[in-house]
Formats: C-alpha cells, structure tokens, sequence
C-alpha cells in the first residue's frame, strides 16, 4: 500500500453546439477521481464568456446536484481533479485558474511539476506578477500571457510558453474562442484525445472517455499542441515534439492510472499482470496462495500467480467507502486508516504461505500494518513482492516523493526491511523489467526515482524550489501543486 500521490487529473471538452456540459465534465471527472481527492473545478465557455466553480473536496462534494443544475450550457469547458499536501488554502488552489488579461480571458489546468518553477516565479515577480496561489499552474498561466501580447494567436503564445516551462506538463487553456492541448515534450504525463457529439474531448486517462461515452482517437504526442476552434476545426503545431527522448512515467502504469485506461497505446492491466509475472520470473518463492492489496496490487498478484502456478486468492478485502490512503495528508491519519480500510479473510490465509503482492513501499508504514494484519489473521509465512522497485530518489515531475531520506528502501538494507516488516521475504520488481511493462516500450520510461537517471535536469542546488528549500522562507504555504 502507499503513501505516495498523484497530482491531478484533466478533462477537456469541445462541441459545436450548446448544452449542460457541466454533467458531461462531472460525470468524466468522477472517473478521474482517483488522480485527485481533494480539490475539483470546471470552467464552462457560454458565448465568448468563462465561468468557473471550483472548492475543496470530492467531486461529488463540490458539484452537488443544485451546484450542477445551477451551471450554465456551453459548447466547451475544461475540468479538474487536485491532490494537495499539508498547509494552504486547498480552495483557492483548486484549478481551473482563471486569468484575466490585455487579450482577454482564459482559464487553465495543469497536471505535473515544473523543474524550474521557482526561477520562472522570480522573474515574473520582479516584473511586476502578483501570484494568488502556490501552484506552478500560475506560473504557466502569466508566462502565457506575458508571450500572449507579442503573440498573433493563443496557440503561439503556448508553443512560445514551452520555450520557458521545463519539467512535466500536460495542459489544457480554453479561451474565449479555442481549447488548447498541450504535453510536454518529454511526456512525462498522460493526456489523450477523442470524438464526443461531434466535437472533441481530452482526458488524462481513456477512461473517462468510457464514462461518457466518447470515442478514443488518439494520445496527444509529447511536445504537442493541439488548437480546437469553436467552428470546430483543429489546428496541430507539432514544432516540439520529437526534440527530447521520451520519458512517460512509469509509475503511471504500477500505480497512478485506472487499470481500464489505455495509455500510449498499452493497457495499464496488462502492464500490472506483466510487472507480476516478472516478479515471479525474478523471485519465485515457496508458497500456498497469492494475494494482492486491493486495489492496485490485485493485477500484479493475477500476473504472479499465473506465471508462478501458485493459485491466487482473495486475502485481503477493502472498505469500498474508504479512499486511497493518500487522501489524507496528515501521516498519522493515514497510517490509522489501515485498520478501516483494509480486513484480512482469515479463512484464505490462515495456516498458508502467503505471496503478498503491493505496487510499491515507499515509507514502509502502511506495508507494515499491512503485514500485521495478515500475521494476526493466522499467515505461516508472508512473503513480499513490491511491484515496483526501489524508491531511492526524488521525484521532480509530479510525484509526491521529496527527499531519499524519508524512503525506506534508502534508508534500511535488505534484511532491516525485511526486519522491520516482518516478512520471510522481501522481493522488488527490478529497473530493466521495469522499462519492459508495456509492448511498445520504446517510448522510453522516467525510471529516475529508482535509478537517479532524470531526463532532464532537476532543480538547481540551493535554488527556490519546493524541495530544496523551507517554502515559508520564500513566503509561500508549504503546499504544492
């Protein structure tokens, strides 16, 4: 189990014509849930004119049905799931943002981490910016528009954006006449395209496409941005794409994703039951049954169970009312939670040599717990396979994983980990398997909070960034985006 996260999740829409495309981007956005549990927000486009409604909370929680039944038609909107940490107003830190300017107004989502933030944020400031969040999503949204006033269109003002901004970005910028899509040129985050009603949508993940009902056409490429005109047309300006070497996040596949969304054209099931059948391949051990920590380790416990013939079963059962342990910030709070949100099936387990199968361990807390529940129900052995490798590095592009000293894997040897969790055995998907989870692999894979090998350089030393330095000292809250 985790105590990692996501930021966000993205939906975009484009039609032709006017309707409550409010439910539309609610009912998508409840399948992007999982990407984001504390924040949620859309903008719609009625006639030239943006609204907004956004708040802290669940989608369900902030788009409640007189909420929704209040909000105007429109032919276009943008939508938005958000993750935040410990410290600041998640309200005004929800997204959309809304940006008025010389040119006109835009609202805009983001989902990942820029690497040179702090520098961009500086420079603006010195030129005058006022910054109402503490979100690098602003810090987009004033460089665009900084290059809006020497631009001929929106969709210049982007691709100039795109000169400035490093790190992980997927984006979505609706003005009053377009809906623009962008993706870094890394591809650190997913985003993809499809045809809904006659007009075009876009998504972090497919499977809010299944929700709605629209058709899958296409992953945006990295480095691309794709212009929806509100005639319909579609413009591509593909002038950065192909200009670095592809790194998509592999943990997207392990963990983030939904196991029924299709990413880059690979199915994240299939790369989960993959990730298993190595680990058997790699550490095959002894035992009776396999199990899986519901939800993102059951696909991997499938895969190992069918490649090692140990027969898999249900161990471990989830509160379906209880969100991923993710969704509350506070550590002690999320390592409580384990107790509710997880019961052993004494009747599968006890006496057995139990497989234990999970996505990741990253500070070992909650895998601890985890474990002592299995050993209390009776398990004769339990051995642990992480579906993913070691966590040994920071993460600079969009995954909550700050500093190598606050993971376990980083701080203890092999048998104090296996030592501190109680387990017979403690097993971990290598790095080359790893870069192996999907057919088309050679898109190529950030792996570098397993192998410290960044795609592009991270943060300078001793520069203003989120991770390298107090956030209060610079005047900021301690959250992040």
């Amino acid at each position: 189990m985790n105590e990692i996260h996501e930021e966000c999740g993205l939906f975009g829409i484009s039609l032709r014509k006017e309707k409550k495309i409010a439910y539309d981007a609610y009912y998508a956005l409840y399948a992007l849930q999982h990407r984001g549990q504390e924040g949620a927000g859309i903008a719609i486009r009625h006639d030239g004119v943006i609204t907004l409604h956004k708040d802290a909370g669940l989608v369900n929680e902030v788009f409640t049905p007189p909420v929704l039944a209040g909000l105007s038609e429109g032919d276009s909107a943008i939508a938005h799931v958000r993750y935040s940490t410990t410290g600041a107003d998640r309200r005004l830190n929800a997204q959309p943002l809304m940006i008025n300017h010389l040119k006109g107004r835009m609202a805009i989502a983001h989902n990942g981490n820029l690497t040179n933030d702090s520098e961009l944020r500086e420079e603006l400031e010195k030129k005058g910016s006022i910054f109402h969040t503490t979100s690098d999503t602003e810090v987009i949204a004033y460089t665009i528009t900084k290059h809006r006033l020497t631009s001929k269109t929106l969709e210049e003002a982007v691709s100039k954006t795109m000169d400035d901004i490093k790190g992980a970005y997927s984006l979505l910028v609706m003005s009053p006449t377009k809906l623009i899509a962008a993706r870094d040129p890394w591809g650190f985050r997913p985003l993809c395209m499809g045809r809904f009603e006659g007009g075009i949508v876009f998504s972090s993940e497919s499977c809010a496409f299944d929700a709605i009902g629209a058709e899958f056409i296409r992953d945006v490429e990295p480095g691309e941005i794709i212009c929806v005109h509100e005639d319909g047309t579609i413009t591509e300006d593909k002038s950065h794409t192909h200009k670095e070497k592809k790194s998509f996040c592999v943990f997207e596949f392990i963990y983030f994703a939904r196991p029924d969304s299709i990413i880059d054209g690979s199915s994240v099931q299939r790369a989960r039951q993959r990730a298993g059948a190595f680990l058997a391949l790699e550490s095959p051990v002894q035992a009776d049954i396999v199990i899986g920590v519901p939800d993102s380790g059951i696909e991997a416990a499938l895969g190992y169970a069918r490649q090692s013939g140990i027969p898999y079963g249900i161990g471990l059962i989830k509160n379906k009312y209880i969100g991923r342990t993710f969704i509350s910030p506070d550590q002690d709070i999320r390592e409580n939670s384990v107790r509710i949100k997880l019961s052993p099936v004494r009747s599968a387990v006890e006496g057995k040599r139990v497989v234990l199968v999970d996505d990741s361990i990253v500070r070992g807390t909650t895998s601890k717990r985890i474990v002592k529940l299995l050993r209390d129900a009776g398990a004769k052995e339990v051995h642990f396979m992480s579906s993913a490798p070691k966590f040994l590095y920071p993460c600079y592009f969009g995954t909550d994983i700050d500093s190598s000293e606050n993971l376990f894997a980083y701080k203890y040897s092999d048998e104090e980990m296996k030592e501190i969790l109680d387990v017979d055995s403690l097993h971990f998907l290598s790095v080359e398997s790893a870069r192996k989870l999907t057919d088309n692999g050679e898109r190529g894979f950030c792996t570098a909070c397993f192998s410290s090998e960044y795609p592009t350089p991270p943060p300078k030393s001793g520069s203003k960034d989120r991770y390298n330095q107090p956030l209060k000292k610079e005047g900021r809250s301690e959250e992040q985006p």
